[in-house]
């Protein structure tokens, strides 16, 4: 039943999905839930084709990307394949998204049942854990990595087997473990590492523990030796080559995973766990241009004064019980880790921040381990008050017959923990429930002309999904990738890993949106021709059609239209609401190129954004300004 309750939430939260055309609406076919439904579509598409599933060309042609070493979500892809097939990657994406916060809940309630005897606590640790801020606001972007929090409660449970001595062999509980590890490698990678960081911290409570209790800790030090063994190996014989393909396989990263970016230093803060944090109405309106959540986007950190208050008054009054204060202290530590690097004081985080692989880690998402650490202590402390009353109120009964209000006293209470708990969570996540969904509708061109392109056709769509806006990645995989696109989405696509093409990878971001106006620079258009022709570009699309969201749009059409006529050297055609510039295989124009002056004021005359003013723009240009 608990899941079922969770699924009818989850059903709640997705509502506007399920209740409208869940094979083509979703958050939005923008930001990075395109890149997400990318990942959703290629593995579907390679199974189907005999191709890849691990690395593919039809994006970041012709290096492409690596999807081990990207957010790919591997595990879900290849196992939402079937229904990818039948009804494309927006639903399966969508079944993704509903299962993830339900699944999230479910599995820490099998594991909050081992540690309490009544159900609704552990039904109440779930809706903590699975339908957390982190969990939820992860999931409006699609952040499938952060918000498919499946495995980590059943990796504890495991831990848990091995540690108290249960029915089963240690060597089954060491061979699931490890399956767990690998599943989670396929659905995100920084988690997993995070539990093992996670896993190091908790060892080092338990031994602190064993020093005082030899006993106890010579009697699980086999079985718990046994089955970590076996975990081990179980994981390093199916991820062997996993690891290596991610790390060292075609399209890899190395170093820092965005180069421009020190994640040591996204973390967390102390009073947004307790206050909640206020919609920024500035980002909200960043996003709605360039492409992201369309609805408020909230703090995934939010604890409320409630849970902290259920959490510290609990473990005052039940002192005694190992278990909140492992997990208390379990959730002070992934606190403190959370908090990142700083510049002004001294962290924790710091003494790893700049280690390899540990540098791409973004502290804040230890916010996993806070809020699974925070739903066993919320479960325990549930089932200690309702036992407690219990006791007291059978006392208090005596001899008394009949119908008695006092059986109902200690269910009340439990409810009440629960809610003092959970409310001041619910409420803050009230304003985004149902889930703001978006209709995913390609331009008319990639919908109408590009499933009839000629084979190995390779295409620059515009906007460039390397530059802010990502739309691109949606509508060729929707499209079932009728052609490859040079850039991408993802730590791969970024311009500072465009290697010899850079200068021209700038040229064209700019060209595609820029927050600082589009001037032409000195050596544009050279270099864009040279990228070009590396890249092995046979044609590029910009959509220019009535009705398109902001998200979907260039800065300006009438100076990406300059500049690309600059660059090849021929006016585009107007195509099912598009310009398209095609056959640029045979050939580039090879003269210097209208001046920064003579392209802006070739640009001027597109002022009106009407299909006949882009030509005289794209005329003006040919003649030479």
């Amino acid at each position: 039943m608990a899941g079922v309750a969770y699924l009818a939430l989850a059903l709640v939260v997705w509502w506007n999905v399920w209740s409208s055309h869940p094979t083509s609406t979703t958050t939005c076919g923008c930001g990075d839930s395109a890149l997400f439904l990318w990942f959703f579509a290629w593995p579907a598409h390679a199974l189907a084709h005999g191709l890849d599933p691990l690395y593919s060309t039809a994006m970041s042609h012709p290096g492409g990307v690596n999807l081990l070493a990207n957010t790919s979500e591997l595990a879900l892809g290849v196992v939402l394949a079937p229904l990818t097939w039948v009804f494309g990657p927006v639903a399966s994406m969508n079944v993704a998204l509903t299962l993830a916060p339900a699944l999230s809940a479910l599995a820490m309630f099998v594991l909050a049942r081992r540690w309490v005897s009544w159900q609704p606590a552990a039904f109440a640790a779930g809706l903590l854990y699975g339908f957390s801020p982190l969990v939820l606001v992860s999931l409006s972007d699609a952040h499938l990595m952060l918000g498919w929090a499946v495995v980590p409660p059943l990796v504890v449970a495991c831990l848990d087997d091995l540690l108290r001595g249960g029915r089963r062999s240690p060597v089954v509980v060491g061979v699931v473990l490890g399956l767990l590890l690998v599943v989670q490698f396929f659905v995100g990678t920084e988690i997993l590492l995070l539990l093992g960081i996670a896993g190091v911290a908790a060892v080092c409570l338990l031994l602190a523990y064993g020093l005082r209790h030899r006993e106890a800790l010579r009697e699980c030090a086999r079985r718990l030796g046994v089955g970590l063994a076996t975990a081990v190996g179980t994981a390093g014989v199916l991820l062997a080559y996993p690891t290596w393909f991610a790390l060292a396989g075609p399209a890899h990263t190395s170093g820092r995973v965005w180069p421009t970016l020190e994640l040591g230093l996204e973390g967390t803060n102390l009073r947004a766990y307790l206050w909640p944090t206020p919609v920024s109405a500035g980002f909200t309106l960043f996003t709605h241009r360039v492409g992201g959540y369309q609805g408020p986007t909230l703090s995934g950190q939010y604890v409320g004064i409630g849970m902290a208050a259920v959490a510290v008054v609990g473990l005052v009054v039940w002192r005694r019980d190992r278990r909140l204060w492992f997990f208390g202290a379990m959730t002070a530590i992934s606190v403190v880790l959370s908090l990142g690097a700083s510049r002004s004081v001294w962290l924790p985080w710091q003494v790893v921040a700049d280690q390899p692989l540990v540098q791409n880690i973004i502290p804040s998402r230890f916010l996993v381990v806070t809020y699974l650490s925070l739903a066993v202590m919320l479960a325990v402390v549930i089932d200690n008050t309702r036992r407690a009353l219990r006791q007291r109120t059978a006392r208090n009964a005596g001899e008394r017959a009949g119908v008695s209000l006092d059986r109902w006293i200690p269910a009340a209470a439990g409810v009440a923990v629960a809610v003092v708990g959970l409310a001041p969570i619910a409420a803050y996540l009230a304003p985004t429930v149902p889930m703001v969904t978006q209709p995913v509708r390609p331009p008319t061109w990639f919908t109408a002309v590009a499933p009839r392109l000629p084979a190995h056709q390779v295409l620059l769509v515009y906007p460039v999904p390397f530059q802010v806006i990502e739309s691109a990645m949606a509508w060729q995989a929707v499209g079932d990738f009728p052609y490859a696109m040079v850039g991408g989405g993802g730590p791969g696509g970024v311009i500072e890993r465009a290697g010899a093409e850079r200068a021209g990878a700038d040229a064209i971001a700019r060209a595609s949106f820029s927050f600082t106006g589009q001037v032409l620079h000195p050596g544009d258009i050279a270099a864009t021709r040279r990228a070009l022709t590396d890249w092995g570009v046979t044609g590029s699309v910009l959509p220019d059609e009535a009705g398109l969201p902001a998200y979907d749009m260039v800065t300006s059409v009438p100076y990406t239209v300059a500049f690309m006529t600059a660059v090849t050297g021929r006016a585009p055609v107007r195509q099912r609401g598009s310009w398209v510039w095609d056959g640029l295989a045979r050939g580039l124009a090879t003269g210097p190129g209208p001046t920064p002056t003579a392209l802006g004021h070739c640009t001027a005359l597109g002022a009106e954004g009407t299909p006949v003013a882009i030509e005289r723009v794209a005329a003006c240009v040919v003649a030479g300004g």
